[in-house]
């Protein structure tokens, strides 16, 4: 990932980490905790795509796993996430910009649904039954109605912050778009050349005569104005 990309995702992710355990987890809401830091790394993923998705996951879910008080194995959030990610970055359309608000919310949706069934089925392959204590039914209800309560206080956010960060002035479109701006330079200066030799006390004739010269198919020289274009 570029620079820009990388020091954005490292500190939403450390401020939603900072939050989710200082604040939402000490609300003691019935059932799940609301899932801030999965928000985030849909969010970036729905811009950035799924390879940045997926690593941005992975990081994020190992701080998790890592940062106290977390009392399950390490690795185990970060394989969620990164799954989460890479999925969610399969979503992203090809201009980088969403149609309307429903798609993230489709889309929180099954990833607050997904990784809480992934957690819980990790944590079975290692031996954590808390999933089952707690009620997986509940577990799903829960985490689907908070992150989805609270997906359109921040992802919206945190997308239109990590859009600012995709702007690259070697990628196509901007080539493109360069090259066409060059092509109507091109235009408008022999527009500008045609009008000054048609000015009143200037030659009409001579005029006329280097018009017919610059609009003639020459084959040497548009081989080289076409070489020109290229570069």
């Amino acid at each position: 990932m570029r620079l820009n990309r990388t020091l954005l995702a490292t500190l939403l992710v450390v401020v939603a980490l900072v939050v989710q355990v200082c604040v939402l987890a000490r609300l003691h809401l019935p059932g799940a905790v609301p899932d801030l830091l999965l928000l985030v790394v849909v969010s970036l993923a729905l811009v950035y795509g799924h390879v940045a998705g997926c690593l941005i996951g992975f990081g994020a879910g190992l701080l998790a796993d890592l940062a106290p008080p977390a009392d399950h194995a390490a690795g185990r959030y970060a394989l969620v996430l990164c799954l989460i990610g890479y999925l969610a970055g399969l979503v992203k359309p090809d201009n980088g910009r969403l149609r309307s608000a429903a798609g993230p919310l489709l889309v929180v949706l099954a990833a607050a649904i997904g990784s809480t069934l992934l957690y819980a089925g990790v944590g079975s392959l290692v031996g954590d039954s808390a999933a089952r204590h707690v009620g997986i039914t509940r577990l799903l209800l829960t985490a689907a109605l908070y992150d989805v309560l609270l997906a359109p206080f921040t992802v919206p956010v945190i997308m239109a912050l990590a859009r600012r960060t995709e702007y690259d002035p070697l990628a196509g479109d901007t080539s493109a778009g360069s090259a066409g701006g060059d092509n109507t330079w091109l235009t408008s200066y022999g527009a500008s050349r045609g009008s000054k030799l048609g000015k009143p006390g200037k030659s009409t004739a001579i005029g006329g005569q280097r018009g017919g010269l610059l609009s003639k198919p020459a084959k040497g020289k548009q081989g080289r104005l076409k070489g020109v274009k290229r570069l």
